[in-house]
């Protein structure tokens, strides 16, 4: 693997408990170094399940323990339930009592400034989508208006797929509602512009979270009624927004040693299926050994410009 630069940060994608192939691939890169996760970052960014993986990395968890959470947790947080048996007709499908008992076990009471406030100081940077003023909130610690925010209340906020998890404070649902499934143009704009680091001086790594096979017969869209198209739309929007997240990061930061990696899923995997985990551990060392490789998913090319700035 070719060596990282003096200053390194890690951007993590959206894809619930996809996350497991992140945890499994970041166990392999600690392995490898000798080091938590804690101590290769300095900049962690996330959105959904990534902000899951980066606030743990914030909070000195090891790739291997969150890992382990992923594992034990996954059909405590998806357990099936009248909302999932009756499901559209119910507001969501999951509540968040599990999934904010784990996350307060693992990250206790903090506050975001305390990344900040830290020995070592670490960045954690995670989405959300705000409805009530219709725009991604990039919540850091930095930021005055976010260091008092619980780092529990921002991941499940960040983590809130509509109408797989209630809303939380009555706004903010999954930072992935926006352009940032994928976060590494966060990240990259984050270090250069608010951390001030010299690109020619830092590595992003930035991980997928498997790229799902999305084919259809020629013609099978045309029996497609009203309620059909959701699933394909969505899909396609998601593929679009990665793609352009990856191409700003490598024709605007060209300084920078960018590395995305990401996997080929065989078959489509959703969110919410902890029974693949094993599954998912799988091409985790997929990604593990790409990493350590240096198989680097390679850039698309395409015309795009940002669609906001992630203050």
């Amino acid at each position: 693997m070719k060596p990282f630069r003096k200053n390194v940060a890690i951007a993590i994608d959206g894809g619930g408990i996809k996350g497991v192939i992140v945890t499994k691939a970041l166990s392999i890169l600690e392995q490898h170094l000798g080091l938590p996760s804690n101590q290769i970052f300095q900049l962690a960014a996330g959105t959904s399940t990534g902000s899951i993986i980066s606030a743990g990395i914030g909070c000195g968890l090891t790739a291997q323990q969150m890992y382990d959470l992923y594992v034990q947790l996954g059909n405590t947080i998806f357990q099936k339930s009248w909302r999932t048996a009756l499901f559209p007709l119910t507001r969501y499908r999951y509540p968040h009592g599990p999934l904010e008992s784990a996350l307060t076990s693992a990250m206790g009471n903090r506050v975001m400034g305390d990344f900040w406030n830290a020995s070592p100081k670490i960045d954690v940077v995670i989405t959300a989508f705000d409805l009530v003023t219709n725009r991604t909130r990039f919540i850091k610690p930095w930021k005055t208006e976010y260091a008092n925010w619980p780092v529990v209340q921002s991941v499940l906020a960040s983590s809130t797929v509509p109408t797989y998890f209630p809303v939380v404070a009555g706004r903010y649902v999954d930072g992935g509602v926006g352009s940032y499934s994928n976060p590494c143009y966060v990240a990259a704009y984050e270090a250069k512009y608010y951390l001030e680091w010299d690109l020619a001086e830092t590595t992003l790594i930035s991980l997928g979270t498997g790229r799902s096979p999305h084919y259809l017969e020629p013609g099978e869209a045309d029996k497609y009624y009203v309620w059909q198209w959701l699933k394909p739309i969505l899909g396609a929007f998601m593929h679009t927004a990665d793609d352009q997240q990856v191409h700003l990061v490598g024709s605007l930061f060209e300084q920078l040693d960018f590395r995305r990696f990401q996997v080929d899923l065989m078959q489509p995997i959703e969110m919410d299926q902890p029974e693949n985990i094993p599954l998912l551990a799988q091409y985790g060392e997929e990604m593990g050994q790409k990493i350590l490789n240096d198989e680097v998913d390679p850039i698309p090319v395409m015309k795009a410009v940002p669609s906001e700035k992630p203050d």
